[in-house]
């Protein structure tokens, strides 16, 4: 007999995400629930949708998992879940202070804010604005994963 499929986990939050809302879901695919998927309503019909579908509410006001103080919805979630790992530490500063609009906490915060920005102007689809966003995420894991000491120079002043 084949293994029950095991429903994947549902969750929501307010539409048309920027930076927490596309790192959170991101976070819960690739180290929590790799199936999750992702409703964006309007920030007044979250608590009932959430009701309505038995979907965890995330980065909103009645949500277990918000900001807390200097902490965005993203570090609030790595640190329930319990991941530990050095590039997770750095993208969470990273996606803090894109979230919290501190571009004096990383250098790359600027340009996470810019492309998160870039990203919510492209796509009008929530849905497809996080699918867009994952790549992104992927990217910004793996150069802080192996990535962090690669430079670019060039030109570097000799001919190639």
């Amino acid at each position: 007999m084949p293994a029950a499929k095991i429903p994947a986990s549902l969750w929501v939050t307010r539409h048309r995400p920027k930076i927490d809302r596309i790192a959170c879901p991101w976070l819960i695919r690739r180290f929590i629930d790799p199936t999750a998927q992702f409703l964006f309503v309007p920030p007044s019909s979250v608590a009932g949708v959430a009701e309505k579908f038995g979907a965890t509410p995330f980065d909103t006001d009645i949500a277990p998992w918000t900001h807390e103080g200097e902490k965005c919805t993203f570090n609030v979630m790595i640190a329930a879940f319990g991941l530990t790992h050095p590039a997770l530490e750095a993208l969470a500063l990273i996606v803090r202070g894109a979230d919290t609009d501190q571009h004096d906490l990383a250098p790359q915060v600027a340009g996470l804010l810019a492309i998160s920005v870039g990203l919510s102007r492209m796509y009008r689809d929530d849905t497809q604005q996080l699918e867009a966003g994952m790549i992104l995420y992927d990217a910004l894991y793996r150069w802080a994963r192996d990535g962090q000491d690669e430079g670019h120079s060039w030109p570097n002043g000799a001919a190639q």
